[in-house]
């Protein structure tokens, strides 16, 4: 069985040797010094998954992530950076990333993560295609797609999990936890931010269904209400 493959961008020679180094026991890891570097090489080969740092020469990430986002919708994009301040991380969820994790990281941490969204990833290649219609709109999981009218419009699969989840359990109060622990795991401050911004992304998908709408109950979470 071949190896998942990592498209890696990473400026810092020390921290690049020894995360490639880690991670080459079990992926294949093709590694980038810049993002210029890193945008060619995904349009010439074929990746699951990438990490990307943010600050880096020629093209830094926030703008690599754009970038891919544009060629591909739902590969799973986790930055790895030293910018810690929480602006930074809102930012980098805004433009399309599944994840952040904050430098110095443990290599455990990260390959935990990596297998976490490759799992993810290859459910969604099963042969089952399920199609929901909730609203006006239909939501393709297998492609992570909103369609409405002639309007299309992709999701990340963080966003299409956050979706998947409260169709699951539409119209039934989801206290924040709860949907925080079935998406990453795990419920803390960041978590929690990171799940306030798909929720923001999600709500403007919808906001033109009068049959949908996610409210927002004070201190308790979220309801996904479908008429």
């Amino acid at each position: 069985m071949s190896k998942s493959k990592i498209l890696y961008a990473e400026d810092d020679e020390t921290i690049a040797f020894l995360t490639q180094d880690s991670l080459e026991s079990q992926y294949q890891v093709v590694h980038c010094s810049n993002g210029e570097e890193a945008l060619q090489a995904f349009k010439n080969e074929k990746f699951d998954i990438c990490l990307f740092d943010i600050m880096m020469p020629k093209m830094d990430g926030f703008e690599l992530a754009s970038e891919i986002r544009k060629l591909n919708a739902e590969i799973p994009i986790l930055f790895i950076s030293a910018k810690t301040l929480k602006e930074d991380r809102i930012k980098g969820l805004k433009i399309g990333a599944d994840d952040y994790l904050i430098k110095p990281f443990s290599i455990e941490e990260l390959m935990l993560k990596i297998e976490i969204f490759l799992k993810r990833s290859q459910k969604k290649t099963a042969p089952e295609n399920l199609i929901y219609k909730i609203g006006n709109s239909q939501f393709d999981t297998n492609n992570y797609t909103v369609t409405s009218q002639n309007n299309t419009v992709s999701l990340t699969q963080r966003e299409a999990e956050l979706l998947n989840f409260f169709f699951e359990h539409k119209n039934t109060v989801l206290k924040r936890e709860e949907i925080l622990k079935a998406l990453w795991g795990e419920d803390d401050y960041f978590m929690g931010r990171s799940l306030d911004v798909f929720i923001s992304r999600l709500r403007k998908i919808f906001a033109e269904d009068d049959a949908v709408k996610i409210e927002n109950l004070h201190g308790i979470g979220f309801k996904f209400r479908v008429d």
